[in-house]
This record gives C-alpha cells, structure tokens and sequence, in this order.
C-alpha cells in the first residue's frame, strides 16, 4: 500500500473514532498528522491545536510544547509568518514551567538558526544548530538530531566548507532512514538536503535523494510538489524530456494549488526551460514571466530565450545586468554558462574568457563534476570564437568525458556539435560529419528543435549511424543491461517503472533479433554499437 492510502486510510479512521468519542491529545497529533499528509492543512492545524490544548489540560507541559513547535514550524512552510510566530512564542513560554534542561528547549533554537542561515551569518546558525544536535543527542531524540546536523551542515557549505557539509548531510539522511523522525521533519529534511545538493552542483547525489524522497512520500501532498520539480529535473537532465514535462505540469499543478507553495516558481522556471529548449518560445515566456511572478527570477533562462529569438542586445543587457546584482557563487555558477553563450554571440569574447575563467575558479572551489564539465566546455567555447582550433577541441574532449560519465545526453550533443564545427574549420570534413550527425541525432531524440536547425546549417548529409533503430532512450538502456544491470536497478537510474524497462527491453530484443541479455552484450561488442556516448 502506498503511503498516501496509508495515511488516508488513517485519517479516515481518526474522523470517524473522533466523531464518536474525542480523541485523546495523543491521537490527535496522528489524526493532524494524517490531515497534513494528505493535504487537508486547515484542519490538520485545527486538529493540531486541540492535541496542544488536551495536552495541557492533562498537565502535560512537555507535550504540548511539542505540539506548539509542530504547529509554528508547520505554519512557517506555508509562509504564515505571524502566525508561526504566535505559537513559537507560546511554547517559549510554556518552557518557562519545565525543567531548566530539557530537549523542548532546543526545538526553539532552529527558529533562530534558520533566521541566521537565511540572512547570511553562517557561523552563528553554525552554533546554534551545533547545540540542537547535542541536545539531540543527549536526550536522545532523533527529530533534534536530524534537524541540528542538516542546519550544521548546512551553515558548514554557506561558509565554503562544502566536503565537509555534504558529509554531515550524509549522515542526515541516514538519521532520517533509520530513526523513528517525525514525519514532517523528514519530509523537510529530504527537501532541504535535495534543494543543498543541486545548490552546490552535487547531482548524483541530488538524483540519489530524490529518488529516495519519491519512494518515501509517493503522493504525499506536502512534499510532492517539491519532489516533482527536482524529479523533473534530472529526468530532464538524462534526456527523457518527455516524461520531464509530465512531471512539471503535475508541479506546476500542484504547488499553485491555493494557498500555493514557494517551489510553484522553480516549478514554472523549469517549465519555461523545457519549452524553451524545445523551441516552443512563446509556452517558454509565458512561463518564464508566471516564475518572476512566484518569486522565482527567470534568468538566465529568459536571457537565453532572448538570444535565441534574435534579440541579442536584450539578451546582452539583462543577463549583464544579472551577473552583476548577484553575489552568490552558487548562483553565479548558473549565471556564467548563459554569460559565454551570450558574449560570443555578441562578440565580446573577451568578456566571455573572463566569464569562463570565473566558473573554472568555483568548480574548483566546488569540486563538482558538473561544474568541471561546464568549465571545459565554456573554454573550449572560447578557443574556438578565438580561432584556437587544436585547444579548444582539447577542452571540448575533455567536457565530453564528463558529460559522458554523467550520463547527460543534452549536454553531450552540444559538446560534439562544437567538435564539429572545430573540425570543420580545419577542412576535416569527415569528422566534422561524424559529429555533427551525432549531434544531430540526439537532438532530434530529444526534440530540440533550435538546436537541430541550428546544426543542420552545418549539416549536408546524415552519415549513417550504427543504431539499427533504437531509441535514445532504448540506448541508455541498452547500455546499462550489457553493464549486467538488473531491471530494477536500471528502473532506479533512469525513473522509469520496471515495467518500462521490461518493454524497453523487449523492443531492443526485437529490433536487434535477439533473444537474452548474453546475446545482446555480444552483439553489442561485436557491432561497436555503443562506441558513440548518447
């Protein structure tokens, strides 16, 4: 059973047992607990409120207390800052009645931790959820723990101490997996350590969180949303952009459900990029605009979109504009790719160098493969607008490498479209043609419609590829089922059902003319079909 029926099934347990006879304060926290998870907010907080007041009717200070904290930090992710408010003050004051140490106390530390993180003084929430964590630990309370580690860790990667911080959210998250955490805690803590990772360019381990947070929630509404958009994003970034748009729309959906949730702008930014790259420009401005609207700023994305329509002036002035209003490395770090693109096509390759020369210092910083792949593929950029033709397809190689380690598709194909233009600036025409069309044929997979016109201006003839008629998406498959992968496993890599892959499985079977996993890897080795990363 799903845990969205568990929790429903519950809730609809507690409704009735509660119509009967009123639940006791215990039950109640499950009963609001049940409401949340299922989407029914208003009255998980009014549920939530009777469990506080039962608690202290019952002299149970401690408990309510707890309840206090539920419902302030509740309240503080739907952005209903006053209220929050009221009610951490009111567990504050409640503590006054327990015992001068005690766990309670700690819980109205993260308040001001969060408060400092979020305004920039890391090493003061640094301290302050250090000492969550040691109560934690002292009292032996895994809710503390688990939220004391993820803000430690956290102020650890906004002071640049990013090894160190991820390892703490390793350990977080094991603390989640493993110990009986408040749900709701959890839920907050699989997000924040997602949000962490893509922050700082971890996609692996961005990619191995969420798939971990999609099994735990699967339809819990609070966290759903928040789960779509980063599931959408690395579908988006392994080339399925099919299935990614699915997703972003259930997102999109969902988060701007009333009241409506923070991540609705990621949501719609991420939409935006997808018609964008696939060339659906006025879907993509649209979207672009409903993310500003939800807080969320729609560059470099729009500034793109710019370029790519032919306004390259406009393009130039705002994602100028941009770099310079933003201090954060992180985000300049997503800023500084659009900045090359852009100053190459407005010829300013000078500014380009200097934009590429940035990245490369904060992918060093980083230490993220990502970043290490962007950073060469900028520079070989660069070379290439400057006519250094043997470097640049050196720096391109070795971007390839990455982006062939990392399994992004996308990012491949541009890589190998420079490489032929490299080579055909060096009248090598047969390899520029073997990149080219390999460029050619992912794009067209992905239905990447400006990138596919833009290299068939280069294009005279589609060499013949040794595909024999599979799919991008039945390569990647493919791939991983010669690496003696199972289907489950290779279920997990790629989102995709089990059942998915089995047809996949199937139809390279028939397409190919085999008939087992040991037949395929030989032919595979055989045909060199798999030579050609995609």
């Amino acid at each position: 059973m799903q845990r969205f029926e568990k929790w429903t099934e519950t809730y609809i347990q507690l409704l009735k047992a509660d119509q009967e006879n009123a639940l006791e304060p215990k039950d109640l926290e499950t009963f609001a607990l049940a409401a949340y998870l299922t989407g029914r907010d208003s009255e998980s907080f009014h549920i939530l409120e009777r469990a506080h007041q039962g608690y202290l009717h019952g002299k149970k200070t401690a408990q309510a207390v707890r309840c206090a904290f539920w419902l302030g930090l509740i309240l503080m992710n739907a952005g209903e800052r006053a209220r929050s408010g009221g009610w951490m003050a009111r567990g504050e004051r409640l503590l006054s009645e327990q015992a001068p140490d005690c766990a309670e106390k700690a819980f109205f530390l993260v308040p001001a931790a969060l408060g400092a993180l979020s305004a920039g003084h890391a090493a003061n929430a640094q301290k302050l959820f250090e000492q969550v964590a040691k109560t934690g630990e002292q009292f032996d309370d895994p809710d503390l723990i688990a939220l004391g580690r993820l803000g430690y860790g956290q102020a650890l990667i906004q002071q640049g101490d990013v090894a160190k911080g991820i390892k703490l959210l390793d350990e977080t998250m094991i603390t989640v997996e493993t110990e009986e955490v408040f749900p709701v805690i959890k839920g907050i803590v699989y997000c924040a350590v997602i949000e962490t990772c893509r922050k700082v360019w971890d996609l692996r381990r961005a990619q191995e969180w969420t798939s971990a947070l999609t099994r735990w929630c699967a339809d819990m509404v609070p966290f759903r949303g928040q789960c779509l958009v980063r599931r959408a994003e690395i579908i988006q970034f392994h080339g399925d952009w099919s299935n990614a748009m699915e997703e972003i729309k259930d997102a999109c959906e969902l988060l701007t459900r009333t009241p409506g949730k923070p991540a609705a702008g990621e949501a719609y930014y991420r939409k935006a990029e997808l018609h964008r790259l696939q060339g659906d420009f006025e879907e993509a401005e649209d979207c672009f605009h409903e993310a500003a609207k939800r807080g969320r700023k729609p560059q470099p994305g729009l500034a793109l979109l710019r370029l790519a329509q032919g306004q390259r002036d406009s393009a130039e002035t705002s994602i100028k504009n941009t770099l310079q209003e933003t201090i954060d490395k992180n985000s300049r770090a997503e800023l500084l790719p659009a900045v090359v693109s852009i100053m190459i096509a407005v010829k300013q390759t000078g500014e380009a160098s200097g934009a590429t020369k940035e990245l490369s210092a904060i992918a060093n910083e980083f230490d993220a493969s990502y970043l290490y792949a962007m950073s060469s593929y900028c520079q070989g950029t660069v070379f290439l607008a400057e006519g250094n033709i043997q470097v640049a397809l050196e720096h391109l190689q070795k971007a390839l490498k990455f982006w062939n380690t990392l399994d992004l598709p996308y990012e491949s194909a541009r890589t190998r479209e420079l490489r032929g233009l490299a080579y055909w600036e060096l009248n090598d025409k047969d390899n520029s043609d073997v990149e080219l069309a390999a460029a050619k044929w992912v794009f067209e997979q992905l239905k990447a419609m400006p990138d596919l016109e833009r290299v068939n201006q280069f294009l005279k003839k589609k060499p013949d590829h040794t595909t024999y008629g599979l799919t991008l998406r039945e390569l990647q498959v493919l791939r991983r089922v010669v690496s003696g992968k199972t289907n489950k496993s290779i279920a997990g890599e790629l989102f995709i059902s089990e059942r998915t892959v089995d047809r996949h499985v199937s139809n390279i079977f028939n397409k190919l003319g085999l008939s087992s996993r040991v037949e395929a890897t030989a032919f595979v080795l055989k045909n060199k079909i798999l030579d050609n990363e995609f």
